[in-house]
C-alpha cells in the first residue's frame, strides 16, 4: 500500500464517524510495517508500584483512589518498596513505573528522599515514574516552578515520565470526569518540560467515559501537536475506560471501537515511533488483533498492576504468555528497555 497523506481534523472525525474498520487497520497495518519493517513486537519487564492511594483529585473514573481517612488508605514506606523493587529485578525486570495519587502528606523531599534511595540501590532500573498531575502537585507543595520541579527530581533519580492522567486532553471533558485534575495545557507543559530537560516520556489516553469523537480526535492531534512542538514521545498507549467499581459508572468501548481507535492512532501520530496495545484493559485475545491495528508493543508483564484491577479488570500475563500472545499472532518477539533499546530477542 502507498504511503497515504495524514488526515485532518474533519477527515479523521468522518473516518472515526463512518471509516471501514478493516480498511483502517490495513492502513494503520502498513504505517507500522513501515515504521518497524523486521515484524518486531517488543515488550519491557516491568512492575507498577503505587506507593500511595489516597489522592485529593477524587477523579469520578477512578476505583482505585481513597480519602484520608478511609480504613483501607495507605502509603507505602520506602523498605517496603525498595522490597518490591528487588523482587522486579531478580526477575529480569529493568522498568520500574510508580504513581500513586495527589496525597497532602507527600511532598518533593519525600519523592526526592525514595528516588534517591531507588538509584542508589538499583543503579540500572529505569524509573520511569510520577505523572504531569503528580509532578504539578509536587512543585505547589513545595512552592516551585515545573522546571525547577522536575531538575530537582531528574537530579534525585527520576529518569523518565510515564503520560499517565491524559485522560482525554480537552478540559470540557475534565470538567465533567476530574474536575480537581490539572487542566490538559498543563499537562503538555509538564512533558514538554521534561523533554527539554533531555527525559524520555510516553502518551496515553483512555477514552470511553464521557468523551464526544470529536473530542477524541482533538485529543490525539493535540498529542501529534505537542510531539512536534519538542516532545520526547516514545510511545502512545491508548486504552478504555473501566466502569467498574467506579463513581462515574456507565460502559466501556467495545473492542471495535478500540481497534477504530488504535488504528487512528497509528495513523495520525506518525511523529511517535511506537504504538501500544493494552492488554491490561482489553486482553490477551484482542491486543494479538490490535497488533495488524497499528501496534507495535504489547507493553509490560506489569509483575504488579493495581489501579486498572480496582476497576475490576484483572487480566494478568506472565513473560512466557506475552511470548506466546507476539509469536502466536506471527511476529518475532524482542524484550526492550523503557526507551526502546532491543536488551533481547526470542
Amino acid at each position: 500500500m502507498s504511503q497515504r497523506q495524514i488526515p485532518d481534523r474533519t477527515e479523521a472525525l468522518d473516518l472515526l464517524l463512518n471509516g471501514d474498520l478493516l480498511e483502517l487497520g490495513g492502513w494503520a497495518d502498513s504505517i507500522r510495517q513501515r515504521l518497524h519493517p523486521k515484524k518486531r513486537v517488543t515488550f519491557v519487564i516491568d512492575r507498577n508500584v503505587n506507593y500511595t492511594n489516597i489522592c485529593e483529585s477524587r477523579c469520578t473514573f477512578c476505583a482505585f483512589y481513597r480519602d484520608q481517612d478511609a480504613p483501607d488508605a495507605y502509603l507505602l514506606d520506602h523498605e517496603t518498596i525498595l522490597s518490591k523493587i528487588s523482587e522486579l529485578v531478580e526477575r529480569g525486570g529493568t522498568q520500574l513505573l510508580m504513581q500513586g495519587g495527589l496525597n497532602p502528606k507527600v511532598g518533593l523531599e519525600y519523592i526526592e528522599c525514595l528516588f534517591r534511595l531507588i538509584k542508589e540501590r538499583f543503579p540500572l532500573i529505569q524509573n520511569h515514574s510520577l505523572s504531569p498531575a503528580e509532578v504539578c502537585h509536587l512543585a505547589d507543595s513545595a512552592g516551585l516552578s515545573i522546571t525547577e520541579t522536575i531538575i530537582r527530581l531528574k537530579r534525585a533519580g527520576l529518569d523518565s515520565i510515564p503520560g499517565g492522567g491524559a485522560e482525554i486532553l480537552v478540559d470540557e471533558v475534565r470538567q465533567l470526569i476530574s474536575p480537581n485534575k490539572i487542566g490538559w495545557e498543563k499537562w503538555g507543559e509538564v512533558m514538554l518540560e521534561a523533554s527539554a530537560q533531555g527525559m524520555p516520556t510516553t502518551s496515553t489516553m483512555m477514552f470511553g467515559s464521557k468523551e464526544t469523537a470529536k473530542q477524541i480526535i482533538e485529543h490525539l492531534f493535540r498529542i501529534r501537536e505537542l510531539q512536534a512542538k519538542g516532545g520526547s514521545f516514545t510511545a502512545f498507549i491508548p486504552w478504555t475506560y473501566q466502569p467498574g467499581n467506579t463513581s462515574l459508572g456507565g460502559e466501556t468501548a467495545t473492542g471495535l471501537e478500540y481497534l477504530k481507535v488504535l488504528s487512528l492512532s497509528r495513523i495520525i501520530l506518525d511523529n511517535i515511533p511506537n504504538i501500544q496495545a493494552s492488554w491490561v484493559t482489553q486482553g490477551a485475545k484482542l491486543a494479538q488483533v490490535a497488533l495488524y491495528f497499528g501496534a507495535n508493543d504489547i507493553g509490560g508483564t506489569m509483575l504488579e498492576e493495581n489501579v486498572v484491577a480496582a476497576a475490576g479488570c484483572s487480566f494478568r500475563m506472565s513473560q512466557e504468555e506475552i511470548l506466546e500472545l507476539i509469536q502466536g499472532a506471527g511476529f518475532n518477539a524482542a524484550q526492550r528497555s523503557t526507551t526502546y533499546k532491543i536488551l533481547k530477542e526470542f
